[in-house]
């Protein structure tokens, strides 16, 4: 897939907030059944074995939903959800952790996220 304006991730991050919120709840469940499976687990109101099973299969679905935009998943827990992009022609990742408000951060593709710095005020990414 190809990179990413900070005005198309911003708008790509929209649409996918729904699916974003829905990987954290299922996330969630999926914790709390599996503890619920482990011996002597506290059991859970969620249900049991076949409910982790749907848990983990739609935790896929959404996962693949995200990959899908170009947008890359690299965490999810914390959820961290990257978008390549190009600033001033370096690889950059304008990049957004669960609890972001909005698309603020980006770092360098080589770096990684102990890269992560707030987004620059005036510089061109791809705009």
């Amino acid at each position: 897939m190809g990179l990413f304006t900070l005005a198309q991730a911003r708008d790509e991050l929209v649409r996918l907030r729904p699916v974003l919120d829905e990987i954290v709840a299922v996330r969630a469940d999926m914790v709390e059944l599996s503890a619920a499976l482990t011996p002597g687990g506290e059991p859970t109101s969620l249900g049991g074995l076949p409910e982790r099973k749907a848990a983990e299969a739609r935790l896929n679905e959404l996962m693949t939903a995200v990959q899908e935009t170009g947008a890359e998943l690299k965490g999810i827990a914390p959820l961290l959800v990257d978008f390549p992009a190009d600033l001033d022609g370096v690889p950059v990742l304008l990049c957004w952790l669960e609890g972001d408000a909005a698309l603020n951060w980006y770092h360098r593709a080589d770096l990684g996220f102990a890269g992560r710095r707030p987004l620059p005020e005036g510089e061109q990414f791809g705009d």
